[in-house]
């Protein structure tokens, strides 16, 4: 039976210390997990830092990921938040050519993505966009079209939609 390979976003509380950044991307790496997208930052406790890690795999590999994140010091909790309803966004920022023909048409196509333009020069906009993961998709697949520069993603953020604290199993 083939096992059902998908995309698995799991959001990690840790002690906001040293090196921990570095034991969690180990932990994949040394076990041959892809990390597809990762942000990390404080929280509202300057001791805590959340990571948003965005991976592939089966159930299988999900549950020994979750079990190995848990045995790590600096780990607080760990969710699998596809397993409970989650919100998810991330920022792009699209460094695209422009002329004096196709520039409305792009500052239009911002617009209506509820975009903005933080940079303009004589010939390029610097555009910004944030949304689903999938919305960001959709914007770059319509900007196709236009001679794009460059493009910078913060990849996903994520929390649960449910009331407290996205925590998960807590060590104790």
């Amino acid at each position: 039976m083939e096992k059902d390979i998908k995309q698995h976003t799991i959001s990690v509380l840790v002690e906001n210390k040293f090196g921990a950044l570095a034991r969690i991307a180990g932990l994949f790496s040394g076990r041959g997990y892809n990390i597809e997208s990762l942000t990390v930052n404080h929280t509202h406790d300057p001791n805590l830092s959340r990571m948003t890690i965005v991976t592939r795999g089966d159930d299988d590999v999900l549950e020994q990921i979750e079990k190995q994140l848990n045995k790590l010091v600096d780990v607080v909790s760990v969710t699998d938040l596809d397993s409970e309803d989650y919100l998810e966004l991330e920022l792009a920022i699209i460094k695209v050519k422009t002329t004096q023909l196709t520039r409305v048409a792009i500052v239009q196509l911002v617009e209506l993505f509820h975009g903005y333009i933080p940079n303009v020069n004589k010939d390029e906009l610097c555009i910004a966009i944030s949304g689903t993961p999938e919305k960001i998709e959709h914007f770059l697949t319509l900007m196709s079209d236009y001679k794009i520069v460059e493009i910078a993603r913060t990849g996903s953020t994520a929390v649960s939609r449910a009331s407290g604290v996205t925590a998960g199993f807590r060590k104790k």
